[in-house]
């Protein structure tokens, strides 16, 4: 039964994809086709159909293939995929005009009865997703770094502060590759922090040897005053190769929380939650009051959950500072409005009684290498206590 319900949603899935391309690929004929000569139908088709299956049939059939064909078909498909959502808004737009104009008369004759109305509008169509994309790629390759001063309320033994940078949503893969992490190494070499927590989605899929070992390489080079600890995403479990991801980091110094706390210096706790999630079947996480249980409250307690939930548990059990990432803010505009409907707080600083959550956009991008809207960060807080 469970395989006919998961083959008609694939169905559906495929059924529904394949007509929002079809509904792009014919709008755009009809608005360029016949104004391009050297545009012969067929071969724009067999273009066009090659971008849409580019991405589900790199996921399908790359470990066939040779590394640098899986990658290349895995990036352009992905920039499909962004194309595809903003030729759709655009395009729905622009015929929900056409509807309206058949109803009210809002669009002049002179626009309408212009032949070159139908190019010239296709053209602009064409040029603004180039920009969109062309923008949002140099956004996602220029984090940003954000900064929070907070204070709990609790002693921290002899500790005045923390210097905390915490980074969510990596994805490493065969999108984002090691070197994206070199310029987050070097920046936590400039500023010495006193903690480095990874709040999931630190890989993307699984890797190919090189790319371990660099990743491994580069994250042993982070170094932090108190330790370096990082919590599991849903993509370490979506890849299949969450065992090897969790040893890949505990390689390079991180300390791994699967529902597991540290008393850190004997003056805070880091608690760290596994995820839980859809794709994550078999991971049951502890209740939250019974992972803590033996935590000293009168310390301040650090929270590590990959996704921004469970805010009001944290709160009665606690938990001083929570930091998440999961989100992405939506990645492409406008899809903020969608996580910020979602989540309590979908970015930023969010202070609910005693407790303080933190969510970041993240440091990498999913699917496509695109992020528009709003920017990738690491995200730097500093802590203090009375």
């Amino acid at each position: 039964m469970r395989s006919v319900i998961f083959f008609f949603v694939a169905a559906v899935i495929v059924f529904i994809y394949g007509a929002i391309n079809y509904y792009i690929g014919y709008r755009g004929w009809h608005s360029l086709g016949g104004s391009i000569p050297f545009l012969n139908r067929r071969v724009y088709w067999v273009v066009f159909w090659f971008l849409v299956v580019a991405y589900p049939a790199a996921q399908m059939v790359k470990r066939f293939l040779p590394d640098v064909i899986g990658r290349w078909l895995t990036i352009t498909g992905a920039y499909w995929t962004a194309a595809m959502f903003y030729f759709l808004l655009i395009i729905l737009a622009i015929d929900a005009v056409r509807m309206l104009d058949r109803f009210f008369g809002i669009l002049p004759e002179t626009i309408k009865a212009n032949p070159h109305t139908p190019p010239v509008t296709g053209g602009v169509v064409l040029a603004l997703v180039a920009g969109i994309l062309i923008y949002g790629t140099f956004n996602a390759l220029n984090p940003r770094i954000t900064r929070y001063d907070l204070t709990i309320d609790k002693k921290a033994g002899s500790l005045e502060k923390l210097d905390i940078i915490m980074v969510s949503d990596i994805h490493l893969g065969s999108i984002i590759r090691t070197g994206r992490l070199q310029q987050l190494a070097e920046e936590a070499d400039r500023r010495k922090p006193d903690l480095i927590l990874l709040a999931g989605d630190i890989v993307d899929e699984s890797m190919e040897p090189l790319e371990v070992d660099n990743m491994v390489r580069i994250f042993g080079k982070m170094q932090a005053r108190y330790g370096k600890f990082a919590v599991p995403g849903n993509h370490e479990y979506i890849s299949g190769h969450a065992d090897d991801a969790f040893r890949y980091l505990e390689k390079a110094g991180f300390r791994v929380l699967r529902d597991e706390y540290e008393k850190v210096a004997g003056s805070f706790y880091i608690v760290g939650r596994d995820n839980t999630s859809h794709q994550a079947p078999r991971v049951k996480r502890k209740e939250l009051s019974k992972l803590m249980k033996g935590v000293d409250r009168s310390l301040p307690v650090i929270l590590l959950d990959h996704e921004p939930i469970d805010l009001e548990n944290g709160r009665e059990n606690g938990v001083d500072l929570q930091l998440s990432g999961h989100t992405h803010r939506g990645q492409l505009f406008p899809n903020h409005l969608i996580t910020g409907r979602i989540y309590e707080q979908d970015w930023g600083l969010l202070q609910k009684g005693t407790l303080n959550l933190i969510v970041s956009t993240g440091y990498g991008t999913w699917g496509p290498p695109i992020r528009t809207g709003n920017k990738p960060e690491i995200v730097e807080i500093t802590v203090r206590f009375p």
